[in-house]
């Protein structure tokens, strides 16, 4: 019996999507009341990289056309086939996050390794469409701890291999993000300032939005105990994106795969500022990726509609899937993917507060900082007693342990990166995960089964709960998180 999809929200995502607009550039030139756009190129033209409508900054108040056709510029970029004549590829550069020189030219460019491995960024992403997730033959293999070599093995003992991410609703995530981190910080200094005023150690609890991070010890000469800190990085900045929870904002991580995954270095990280050289690939092109090129993307990544819950026409899967979520929290999996964290405010801006040097940050633009407003997207969301935005990642930004010595595969590699444990990974947030097979961080399983049967550590619980259940009611399971879908555009 064939089965029909009806999602909910049927033409809204339409109409939501065109009206998301950029709302205001800050530090503006009263100057400028509008942006000019210069012709395109012709169209037999190599180039793949768009021409950046308004230049290299945007220095005052955008009207509507203009702003459209930015989020149209940051859509072209994600899906742009880089080319030579871009500035594609970095002979004299590795795929490292910092700057880094290479002893010599690779013979060839691309490499499923070390990279170039993608034309564009939709290669990758584009699982059930653009901006989405990726087969296993688009995995990536991140070279933790080689920045200084290449290498041009897939062995565990040199790489990490990964499967990409989707990035719906990914301005969301990245806000939840900010909040939670703005949370703990406050948490943090209330407690030294309560341990300097007594005299005495405070022991603060760290949480945000129901979500547990441990606690720590602040001590009365403005030192702190992080032992017990738990899921987060001690600097208490949660960062949302990646499998291992690395990457703290949309921005860092387009600037890391431009360079990784393209050779198109930009202008923010690997320009004269930080490494002396305009040309630091030395491939023979200056300024590939400007600061407003990456805003773009950023926009873009960040207006993506959040996935979507729809309802199937066969009333024998609304039964399973309603037993099936009911389940799902009876067995604890809802502990960790939280089916709603609230958000305060639907206001993104770019450059964020939270990124390190190397990365564009907001005390450090002026006219290219810009708000955008997800507003639009309220109309998909519910709110709490608060008033707040419940947004529906089934997810809760936070690490965990998800491995143990019998239930060992999602903890099988053999380098850490960026300090996070082997064994430890961020609760993989489900909104879209029934478009977005296959499972694992690398991908390397087929069915929500699999992934289920996989979860250990502090996973482990839940996981033999599950394993426990009859055929029946596993089934509604998969049944329910089968309705965790991505609408299309």
């Amino acid at each position: 019996m064939k089965t029909t999809r009806v999602h909910q929200t049927g033409n809204l995502l339409v109409a939501v999507q065109a009206a998301l607009l950029l709302a205001l550039s800050h530090g503006v030139s009263s100057a400028a009341d509008s942006v000019s756009w210069p012709e395109q190129r012709s169209p037999w033209s190599e180039h793949a990289l768009p021409t950046l409508p308004g230049g290299d900054s945007y220095t005052g108040r955008l009207d509507a056309e203009s702003l459209q056709r930015f989020l149209e510029h940051g859509e072209q970029l994600f899906d742009a086939r880089f080319t030579v004549l871009d500035g594609a590829g970095r002979p004299m550069a590795t795929q490292a996050i910092i700057p880094t020189k290479r002893k010599r030219a690779p013979r060839s460019e691309f490499s499923r390794t070390a990279g170039l491995d993608a034309n564009a960024c939709s290669s990758c992403h584009n699982v059930p469409f653009i901006g989405g997730a990726g087969d296993f033959s688009a995995n990536v293999f991140v070279s933790e701890g080689f920045v200084h070599s290449d290498f041009d093995t897939t062995d565990p003992q040199f790489s990490n291999e990964r499967n990409t991410n989707h990035l719906f609703g990914a301005g969301l995530i990245e806000l939840l993000a900010r909040e939670m981190s703005r949370d703990l910080v406050q948490l943090r200094s209330t407690a030294l300032k309560l341990a300097k005023k007594t005299g005495a150690p405070v022991k603060q609890s760290l949480h945000s939005k129901q979500v547990n991070f441990g606690s720590l010890l602040a001590m009365p000469d403005g030192t702190i105990d992080t032992r017990k800190v738990q899921g987060v990085d001690q600097d208490l900045v949660v960062r949302p994106f990646s499998h291992k929870g690395v990457m703290t904002s949309l921005r860092q991580f387009t600037v890391n795969a431009l360079n990784h995954h393209h050779g198109m270095q930009a202008t923010e990280r690997f320009g004269p500022r930080w490494t002396g050289d305009a040309d630091f690939d030395g491939d023979g092109y200056t300024r590939e990726i400007s600061d407003s090129d990456v805003s773009a993307l950023v926009a873009w990544q960040a207006a993506l509609a959040p996935p979507t819950r729809f309802q199937p026409t066969d009333t024998r899967w609304t039964q399973a899937a309603t037993t099936g979520e009911a389940l799902f929290a009876q067995i604890g999996c809802d502990s960790c993917h939280r089916p709603y964290l609230p958000l305060e405010s639907l206001d993104f801006h770019d450059p964020g507060p939270l990124d390190a040097a190397g990365t564009l940050r907001e005390n450090e633009a002026d006219s290219t900082i810009y708000a955008l407003s997800l507003l639009p997207w309220a109309q998909l969301l519910t709110r709490n007693a608060e008033g707040h935005y419940r947004i529906p990642l089934f997810g809760d930004l936070k690490r965990h342990v998800i491995s143990d010595q019998q239930v060992a595969s999602l903890g099988n590699e053999l380098l850490s990166q960026r300090f996070v444990e082997r064994n430890v990974f961020m609760t993989t947030e489900l909104w879209g995960v029934a478009a977005t097979a296959p499972y694992g961080h690398r991908g390397d399983m087929t069915t929500l089964s699999q992934v289920i049967d996989a979860h250990g550590g502090q996973a482990r619980n839940s996981r033999d709960a599950w394993d426990a259940l009859d055929n029946e009611q596993r089934s509604s399971i998969i049944a329910f998180l089968k309705t965790l879908d991505i609408s299309p555009p």
